[in-house]
């Protein structure tokens, strides 16, 4: 019979190999276009118009397949990042940090297009 302890340790070894397991696939070329398929469809169901959902569009990298592009209307960038928000909790560790840092990247853009343009949103975007 197993030890408390051992059981303890056995646990802990297990999650740990899970954490290693998860980052390793985190960010496997076939993971990353599901969550961008999810967070494209989610962000056109939460747009108010046709002319925001239409604008919103994932691309992949054919040569590259771990790199997409976004294109979208700036007014559509809070329904992406919401939708990256609301997923974020499901994906593995890798690409949580990963479509953080693309939020990131997303607001920062925003709010340097908002600046450049005086624009009243740009409070909304800190």
């Amino acid at each position: 019979m197993a030890s408390p302890q051992s059981s303890a340790e056995t646990n802990a070894l297990n999650r740990f190999a899970e954490a290693i397991e998860n980052t390793q696939t985190g960010l496997d070329p076939r993971v990353c276009p599901y969550w961008y398929e999810k967070i494209e469809k989610q962000a056109k169901e939460a747009c108010p118009t046709e002319e925001l959902k239409a604008s919103i569009k994932v691309i992949q990298n054919p040569v590259l397949p771990m790199k997409f592009q976004i294109k979208s209307s700036k007014r559509a960038i809070p329904y992406i990042v919401d939708a990256v928000e609301k997923n974020s909790e499901e994906m593995p560790f890798a690409t949580r940090l990963y479509f953080q840092k693309f939020v990131e990247i997303l607001q920062s853009e925003l709010r340097s297009y908002l600046e450049k343009r005086g624009d009243p949103e740009l409070e909304r975007t800190h």
